[in-house]
C-alpha cells in the first residue's frame, strides 16, 4: 500500500507544476481543491478509467469539462449569445457555474481520441462546461489549454454518494490508494463559505441545462413570454442567488427544477 503522505502536497497559491505535468502526460489523475470540496482531474480516456475506478462509480453519468477561459469555452461549447451573456456575467463576477450544452463540431477536435467522448458525452451528446470552480484547478486547466490544447475533466473526489464535506481527508481511501498526485487546500476551500458550517455550506455549484430532452439548444427568447422550452436550473448551489437574478434578468421564461439531472 502507498503511503498517501508521499503524494499529498499543499497548494501555495500557485500554479502546481506537479499537477500540470502529471495531466500532461498520459493516464494521469489528480486530486485538487474547488470552492466547494475536492475533485478528480483527469485529462484522457486512461485517466477517465482510473476515476470510474475510484468512484466506484456508474458509467453512464458523465463527468465535467474544467475551462480555464472564456476563450476556450466559446471554442468548445455550441451556445446562444444570451448563453455566453450569462457566462460573461459569471465570469465577471467570480461565480462558478456549469451548464449543459452540446459541444461545437469543430470543439469536438479537442477531445482525446481513444474513447473519452464516451465518457464526456450523454446520449444527446452534451457535457457540463464548468468556469470558475476554484484557483487551484484553474490554473492547472488553463495552462494545459495554452500550452497543449488539452482538455481537463473531473468528478467530486468522494466515494459516489458521499460528500468529502471540503476536507482533503474526507476524499476515501479507495481515491487516495488510486490517483497521482493529491493537492491539499482545506484552507482554500474554508475560504469561500467561511460563514457557513460543514453541514450549511454548499457542496456544490449551480447547474443549469441549456438544452431540450434531445440535446437540442433552447432558444434565446427576446421579449417573448411563456417560451418551452426553456432553461432549467437543474442543481442548486454555491452563487445560486446571483445566477437567479441573471437568468431572470436574461430569459422571462426558465425552470427552477433542483434535482433534476441530465
Amino acid at each position: 500500500m502507498a503511503n498517501i503522505q508521499d503524494k499529498m502536497v499543499k497548494w501555495d497559491g500557485e500554479l502546481q507544476q506537479q499537477g500540470y505535468d502529471i495531466l500532461k502526460g498520459d493516464g494521469g489523475a489528480i486530486v485538487t481543491p474547488t470552492k466547494v470540496g475536492y475533485i478528480i482531474q483527469t485529462s484522457d480516456m486512461a485517466g477517465l478509467e482510473r476515476k470510474f475506478k475510484a468512484k466506484s462509480r456508474k458509467r453512464n453519468k458523465p463527468g465535467v469539462v474544467l475551462v480555464g477561459s472564456l476563450e476556450q469555452l466559446f471554442e468548445l461549447a455550441d451556445m446562444t449569445p444570451d448563453m455566453q451573456e450569462l457566462y460573461k456575467r459569471c465570469w465577471e463576477e467570480d461565480a462558478l457555474l456549469g451548464c449543459i450544452l452540446p459541444w461545437k463540431e469543430e470543439g469536438k477536435k479537442y477531445i482525446p481520441n481513444d474513447g473519452s467522448e464516451e465518457l464526456m458525452t450523454d446520449v444527446r451528446g452534451t457535457s457540463c462546461f464548468v468556469i470558475k470552480f476554484g484557483v487551484p484547478g484553474e490554473q492547472i486547466a488553463n495552462q494545459l489549454w495554452e500550452e497543449e490544447k488539452k482538455l481537463v475533466f473531473a468528478s467530486s473526489a468522494n466515494p459516489s454518494g458521499k460528500g468529502n464535506r471540503g476536507l482533503v481527508s474526507g476524499i476515501g481511501e479507495a481515491i487516495e490508494e488510486e490517483v497521482d498526485l493529491i493537492i491539499d487546500g482545506d484552507e482554500y476551500v474554508a475560504s469561500i463559505q467561511p460563514d457557513k458550517t460543514v453541514e450549511t455550506r454548499y457542496e456544490q455549484g449551480v447547474m443549469v441545462s441549456f438544452v431540450d430532452k434531445d440535446g437540442k439548444l433552447v432558444e434565446d427568447q427576446g421579449t417573448r413570454r411563456s417560451v418551452h422550452p426553456c432553461p432549467v436550473l437543474i442543481r442548486k448551489g454555491l452563487d445560486n442567488e446571483f445566477i437567479m437574478a441573471q437568468l431572470a434578468d436574461l430569459y422571462n421564461t426558465w425552470d427552477y427544477r433542483h434535482g433534476e439531472y441530465y
